[in-house]
């Protein structure tokens, strides 16, 4: 009650002078519910207003996402009733979209331009994220519920699409420092330019931080500790979420041509709580990404016809920087006897893996529009992809030599088993060709359907097809009525298809891909200028879930298509703009999912999810952003006999000033009470490693300054 308090306190100070002037030209469109967050092209391809867009979908622009102080994406996606940011144990981000959550969240399908990311590793974005920035993003786009009809693998429980700044969305160059708590320093800069036809735009972010001043006081180590009688565990000790990130963005358009480009350097990552749940304060792991992608738009060639041709490439790493050490100096490491007895003596440097992967992906796609059939808009397009694991590198102090085709035994030099059958995945590569076809059709002056088809041909798991439809009824002029089904699917990992030499999991080549099927039914209602109000209700059923099963020898589990998971549930939003300068934003979700295998319900995800967001325009420049983020109960897994999850509420506030438009300074303070907020830890055997979960970032205050010109 003292933390409302507080909230309703700063409320009262600031309520009494937020109506006395005019808002900022520059930042009225955070607040009209007709501008830009209004608009969506992630649920069908076309840009058009969210209202009859047919999908469940949120907005978030970069005058919200800067309203808002946020450093990284996962702050703003925190925003989106429904989407709730989790952690594995490494502190990689885990996006769960209505109860659905698995190691990794490879159901969630993050595009960048409308481009996947995905790695084929482990089905997700990569281990090596270490977050995003958001200086060049334009906006991000969610969808909640499948894609695949439209994006193929992957778009599953929801789909992420970061759109970044174009040269005509850039007014001013810009430059800023942003330096804080955990020795947090974060230098940007923007720029555009135009030159006839050519139009240019380049963006360099530079993020440093601790990241964290949180402690476990248990780890895996901990227990072998106790087993073994050895004391060399690092806990107590702080979370390791230190990176050093440098984020390159390019955008270049000549006439119908648009050429884009990225790099995503990572440094210096910790490996959060340990890749095998057991502290190191000196594990750092480094990833470097690189895209391209060159896109040729025409609309002259064919009357009331688009025509859009793209090719893209990405390329993606990732490495260990030193030696990755997975349990410390003097640990017997896992490797027990059934009766707890070590099996070799302790290693003086540690057990030691050094696992680097490089991946590949080329894209080739050809996307036609057409109006000119009376009341149909026709898309249709095909598409090949290609990616490779090219290279697959390790060295460690465990295992098989392969030189000698003995033990590596505590205190042997390091062995190189790359290229060779002891390493732990196999170099190996996925094409993928497809076609789809998409109809929106105006039944009617208040009815229209969307209708449309994937079909997905892959090399290693064989052919799906995926359709979705849309009813979109305007019932009136102020209320949208829209009735959705759709189907996607979610390929295997190579992590779950090609894994190898693990002394716990194996893969399986012949998995078949993960489905789904999604019933939704939304109304969108907008009685006025000044209030908009969104409900959904969903149910999903997610069959063929890959879960590692236990083998006959009881000492290693192998993939396999074993699970089925169903789910319903509601989420709520309101946008309210209260008066010229003051919006209120809130939106509530609540989700039940079963674990139709054990008829239990499933874990992790919350089952209700509270967000509050109050936005003052203030007198003279200053500006002030509140928000409030309750997340509830969260379920174990059932042979997990822990306490239940807490509960946590975190408060964030920012503070901005502008001067003369040029020059802005901003505070913000994010887990403004410095609330124990944890996210749950995996279940283990015998017991947990970690048994008083993951401990998020205590208080950080966040100083900026930015400087247009």
């Amino acid at each position: 009650m003292t933390k409302l308090y507080a909230v309703f306190v700063i409320l009262g100070l600031t309520c009494g002078t937020i109506f006395t002037e005019n808002s900022l030209a520059s930042d009225v469109d955070f607040a009209g519910l007709y501008g830009d967050e209004d608009y969506v092209s992630i649920a069908t391809g076309i840009i058009q207003p969210i209202a009859k867009a047919p999908a469940v979908a949120s907005v978030i622009t970069a005058s919200q996402i800067r309203a808002m102080g946020a450093r990284d994406i996962d702050q703003v996606l925190e925003s989106v009733p429904g989407l709730h940011v989790s952690l594995s144990a490494i502190y990689n981000p885990e996006y769960l979209f209505r109860g659905i959550s698995s190691d990794f969240s490879p159901q969630v399908l993050m595009l960048i331009n409308g481009i996947p990311i995905t790695n084929l590793f482990q089905g997700d974005r990569n281990l090596v994220w270490g977050g995003m920035p958001v200086e060049a993003i334009s906006r991000i786009e969610v969808i909640r519920g499948p894609g695949s009809a439209l994006y193929g693998a992957d778009a599953f429980a929801g789909v992420i699409n970061i759109v970044t700044k174009t040269p005509q969305e850039i007014e001013n160059n810009s430059a800023g420092v942003r330096v804080g708590s955990f020795d947090t320093t974060d230098v940007w800069f923007t720029g555009a330019g135009k030159k006839g036809d050519l139009a240019y735009m380049g963006s360099v972010e530079f993020t440093k931080s601790d990241g964290s001043d949180s402690q476990i006081d248990s780890d895996a180590q901990s227990l072998i500790d106790f087993i073994t009688g050895t004391t060399v565990s690092n806990a107590p000790g702080s979370v390791n979420r230190s990176s050093e990130n440098i984020e390159l963005r390019l955008e270049a358009s000549y006439k119908k041509l648009r050429l884009r480009a990225g790099s995503q350097i990572r440094n210096n990552i910790g490996d959060g709580a340990g890749a095998a749940q057991a502290l190191n304060p000196e594990n750092k792991f480094s990833s470097q990404r690189f895209n391209v992608d060159l896109t040729y738009t025409d609309e002259d060639i064919f009357d009331e016809t688009l025509i859009e041709i793209q090719t893209s490439y990405f390329d993606t790493s990732q490495e260990v920087e030193g030696d990755f050490v997975l349990y410390p100096a003097g640990s017997t490491g896992p490797f027990l006897d059934p009766f707890g007895v070590p099996i070799f003596p302790p290693f003086p440097e540690g057990v030691i893996g050094n696992p680097e992967i490089f991946e590949r992906h080329s894209r080739f796609d050809v996307r036609l529009e057409h109006s000119g059939i009376s009341k149909h808009h026709i898309s249709v397009g095909a598409g090949y992809y290609d990616g490779e694991i090219d290279k697959i590198t390790e060295t460690k102090n465990f295992g098989i030599n392969p030189d000698t085709g003995m033990l590596i035994l505590p205190g042997d030099p390091l062995v190189d088993v790359s290229d060779t059958p002891f390493v732990f995945l196999t170099e190996d590569s996925r094409d993928n060709s497809y076609v789809f076809l998409q109809d929106v059709w105006l039944l009617a002056n208040d009815w229209e359907l969307t209708a449309g088809l994937r079909h997905d041909n892959y090399s290693d798991f064989g052919a799906t097809t995926n359709p979705r439809l849309a009813l979109v009824w305007s019932t009136s002029y102020k209320l949208t009525t829209k009735l959705l089904y759709g189907e996607a699917f979610r390929a295997p990992s190579f992590a779950q298809t090609r894994a190898i030499n693990n002394p716990l999991i194996l893969g399986n080549i012949n998995l078949k891909p993960e489905e789904i099927k999604s019933y939704e039914l939304a109304f969108d209602y907008r009685p006025n200028y000044e209030l908009t109000l969104m409900t959904n209700f969903f149910y999903y059923d997610w069959a063929d879930i890959i879960q590692f099963v236990p083998d006959a020898n009881n000492s290693t589990r192998t993939a396999q298509n074993s699970g089925e998971q169903t789910g319903y549930g509601m989420e709520f939003e309101a946008v309210w703009e209260a008066a010229e300068n003051f919006t209120l934003t809130g939106n509530i979700a609540v989700q039940n999912s079963t674990d139709e295998t054990l008829d239990v319900p499933a874990a992790k995800s919350p089952e209700k999810q509270l967000y509050l967001r109050a936005d003052w325009i203030l007198p003279s420049g200053w500006r002030v952003n509140l928000r409030a983020n309750w997340v509830m109960d969260r379920n174990r897994l059932s042979d997990d006999v822990r306490p239940d999850i807490d509960d946590y509420a975190l408060f964030d506030l920012s503070v901005r000033k502008t001067l003369a438009n040029s020059l802005e300074f901003a505070l913000t303070a994010n887990n403004l009470f410095d609330e124990d907020a944890r996210e749950p830890s995996p279940n283990s055997d015998p017991m947990p490693f970690i048994p008083n979960d993951l401990p998020l970032s205590g208080r950080a205050l966040l100083g900026e300054v930015r400087y247009n010109f």
